[in-house]
This record gives C-alpha cells, structure tokens and sequence, in this order.
C-alpha cells in the first residue's frame, strides 16, 4: 500500500508534494514517448553516419519495441512484489545510463543495444509509475484527474519529440539519443524526495518464476515475430513457426497462472467486460495512430519533400489540443463516464482518419491536412486518459501494477502488430511504375486498414454503453480473502455487491 500524500477531497487543492510526485511520474511517461518519436526522424542521418543497411536501421526502432513490449508483465508484477517506488527510480536511472551509451556509440549494434535497454527500462517505469498513481490519488474526481494530467503527457511528448528532432538532427543525430539523458537524471533525483514509499507485497507463497519465464518468454517472442514478419514473409515457414511457438508459450503460461498460488497475471481480471474493453481498445487506439503516424510521415517527406522539421510541424496541432485540454479530460469523464468519452474519441479517430483519404500530391494543409489533424488530436485527448482510467478502476492497490503492465503491453503489442500490418499493406500495393502516383496509390490501402481498426476500436466500446446513466465509478468487492478472481462490479446504487467466482 503506497504511504498517502494526505490526498485532499475532490475539489480541494492538492499538495505541492502531491504535485511534486505527479510531475516527476509525467517526466518518465513524457521521455518513453519523447523517446519513441525522435529516433523515428532521425534515422536517415543515423544511417548515413554509421553506414547501416535497412534491416539494421530497423533494429533501432524494433529494438526498443521489442524490450518495451515484451517485458511489460514483467514489469508491472515486479512493481507491484517488489515495491513500486523501487522499481521505478531503478529502471529510471538505467534509462539516462542508456540515453548517454546511445550518444557516444559508434556502430550499430552497440546503438541497437542501448535502444533495447532504454525499452527494458521503459517496460518497468510505464506500469510502476502508472502504479503509483492508481495508489497514490484516491478512486474517482482525483485519480481522474491526475491520469488525464499523466497520460496528457505522453502525446506532448510525441509531438515535441518531432519537433526536437527535426531541430536537434540539423546538429547531430546524437543529440536526441543524449537529450533524454539529463532530464532522466532531474526526475531521478526528484523522485527520490518526492515519491511515497510504497510497501511489497507479501510474498511468502514465492515468485512466480515459471510464469515470468513462459510470459516474458511469449510477448518477446510475439513482437519479434510481427516486427519480423514484413521481411520475412507472413506465409512463410520461419514467421509460421514462431507464431506456433509462441502459442505454445502462450498455453503453457495461461495454465500456470491458473494454477500456481502468486500469479504474474491473475486471469480473473479479464472476466470484467471494462476490463477487456479497456485493454482491447487500447491495442486498436494505439495501432492504429503508429501506423498512420508512420504512413504519413513517408508521404509528407517522401511524395512532398518536407523536411523533418515541416513534417514534424504537421503534426503540432493534434499535440497542443492534447496540452490545452488536459486538465479538463478528468471533469469530462466525470461527467459523461468512460464508455462514452472513450466512444466519442474513438468517432473522432476514425473520421480523422476518413478525411485523411483526400489527400493528392499538391495538398491544402488547411484544407485536406489540418482537419483530420485537430480530429486526431481530439481523439487522443479523450481516448488515451479514458482507457487508462477505466483499465484501473475497481483494482485492488497490490494489482494496480498488474494492471497497468498488462493495458501497457496491450498499446505496445497492438502498436508492433498493426504497423506491421499497414507495411505489408503498402509494399503489397507499392508495384506499380514507380511514379509518385503509383506510391500515393499504394498508400491509400494502409490509409483504409488505419481506418477500419479505428472503427473497430468504436464497435468494441460501443458494447460497453447502456442506457443507465453512465457509471462514475467501478469497484472490486470479494466476499473473502480467497474471492479475489471476481468480477469488477458496476455501484449502480449507494450499497456495494459482493461476487463470488
């Protein structure tokens, strides 16, 4: 149980100290996405001053993915048995060890190295963080609210990070390996003042060691396959082999967890339908934003000619809408519940999305660009607070971290296997002539794929609506120690509802 901050009602004001610890928390969550957006306009320098062939300069990307997404459950269990407060000043100062090996290496693998610790790293600071504000700031109003703030902090740091990038790229691509360094170093040294300790969980019945191995085992596996599987082939007998593997992984893990005492993930979580929703929506909102993301990114620079920098200033609008509204996000869920708002943001992704289809080779930037722009930027700024919120509500604080790596690896894994997918759609369109037409057609596919696991998104959360008022809040109540399986519960009245398995 994380020590309180003295955490004031909902319409108090909160603490410098309060504030202190969520600040430092934002600064971690703004580095992974700072992080994860320079490297990306980067890469053409990398390239030329390291003189790496493209399936190595993919490795810089994949790299990362690949430690962030596969150690996720691991280290969202570890917050949680290990004390998240530990875990995550840890991790944190390997993460500015990382940033400066980054900087100073001097050929690919080393780089590709420091990129997969960075995302090891990331993999336990995301859940631990997440973690202790879940503990930290009470259910409802106040943990709303300083998730909005938090994972508001994430889309500005994607978007900073192109613009830093296509600034401190004109100087050396090794600047944006070093940028994150000191600033890591800041929120360190922060944290050690300002966040509550928090105390392990009783472990007396052992760690869940065949677990963490079978797990970890199983989403590295996963995203190394479906980063893999453009190069290699999707029907082909190495990418079908893993995908085997990984099943098996994947079986022999589930009956684990389902058995053994201390579970690295208890299955019964995933008997709430918010919960499911939560974690599915998460996959489809964030998969479908990387592919585009990425998709547009060739088109502006590739087809148009921008610059990094004018590409990077492309995107700028949908950052500040997110900046300018998150303090308000957290009052909206209160209000409308976070089906609907989830519901509402998932709308405006998919029209963004649909607008995105008129693009030509002389586009309007106001016209044909910025609209689907500001959409996309609404679209985060309700989406991504609202399905962190409903992820974690009704958890029990000694799973809070559970939770938080498993909605984590849900983003990455979605993240790794749609823009897999929206590459396959594109280099299987992409022989025509060669003609700028021809690559503007062979774009228009993955542009659709974007779209449909958008509105895929939208149908999923639609399940979740009724037309009961919305709920504020969800609660897990066990009727004894040994009930902790059971289903989150709607409080659909002042009285609370025990639920057996």
């Amino acid at each position: 149980m994380t020590t309180p901050l003295n955490v004031p009602d909902s319409h108090a004001r909160w603490s410098p100290r309060l504030w202190g610890t969520l600040l430092v928390l934002c600064a971690a969550m703004f580095l992974d996405a700072l992080d994860v957006s320079m490297v990306g306009v980067a890469l053409p320098s990398i390239a030329d001053d390291l003189g790496l062939t493209t399936s190595t300069l993919q490795w810089i990307v994949s790299g990362y993915i690949l430690g962030y997404g596969g150690l996720l459950l691991l280290g969202g269990r570890a917050a949680d048995l290990l004390g998240r407060r530990r875990v995550f000043l840890i991790a944190l100062g390997v993460f500015a060890l990382a940033s400066l090996l980054g900087g100073f290496v001097d050929s690919g693998p080393l780089l590709i190295a420091s990129r997969f610790i960075k995302g090891l790293s990331a993999a336990f600071t995301a859940p631990a963080g997440l973690s202790i504000i879940t503990t930290t700031f009470k259910e409802g109003p106040q943990r709303n609210r300083a998730l909005s703030i938090y994972t508001t902090c994430a889309a500005t740091g994607f978007s900073m990070g192109l613009v830093l990038s296509g600034l401190l790229t004109q100087l050396s691509w090794r600047w944006t390996m070093l940028l994150p360094a000191p600033i890591a170093l800041i929120a360190l040294l922060a944290g050690l003042k300002l966040i509550p300790h928090s105390d392990r969980e009783d472990t007396h019945r052992g760690y869940d060691l065949p677990g963490a191995v079978t797990g970890t085992g199983a989403m590295l596996l996963l995203v190394f396959t479906v980063v893999q599987a453009p190069e290699a082939g999707w029907t082909s007998a190495r990418t079908l082999l893993s995908f085997l593997a990984v099943a098996v992984l994947l079986t022999v893990f589930v009956t684990i967890e389902r058995r053994t005492a201390n579970p690295l993930i208890r299955l019964g979580v995933l008997r709430s339908g918010s919960q499911v929703r939560a974690q599915l929506g998460a996959a489809a909102f964030f998969g479908s934003y990387v592919g585009f993301q990425f998709l547009v990114t060739q088109y502006m620079q590739s087809l148009l000619g921008w610059s990094a920098l004018e590409t990077a200033l492309a995107f700028l609008p949908a950052g500040v809408l997110v900046a300018l509204s998150s303090t308000k996000i957290g009052d909206v869920v209160d209000r409308f519940g976070t089906p609907r708002v989830i519901a509402a943001g998932f709308a405006s992704l998919v029209v963004g999305y649909a607008l995105f289809l008129r693009i030509t080779l002389t586009p309007s930037y106001a016209v044909v660009i910025l609209p689907s722009m500001l959409l996309l930027g609404a679209a985060c700024a309700l989406t991504f607070p609202s399905l962190n919120i409903q992820a974690t509500n009704g958890v029990d604080d000694d799973e809070q971290g559970m939770v938080s790596g498993l909605l984590n690896t849900s983003i990455q894994v979605g993240g790794a296997i749609f823009l897999a997918v929206v590459t396959a759609v594109i280099t299987a369109h992409g022989s025509g002539d060669g003609s700028r037409q021809a690559v503007l057609d062979s774009y228009r596919p993955g542009l659709v794929v974007v779209t449909v696991v958008a509105f895929a998104g939208l149908l999923i959360t639609l399940t979740g609506l009724s037309r009961r008022r919305p709920v504020q809040h969800t609660v897990l109540v066990a009727s004894s120690e040994t009930d902790r399986a059971a289903e989150a519960v709607p409080m659909t009245t002042a009285r609370k509802v025990s639920v057996r398995d």
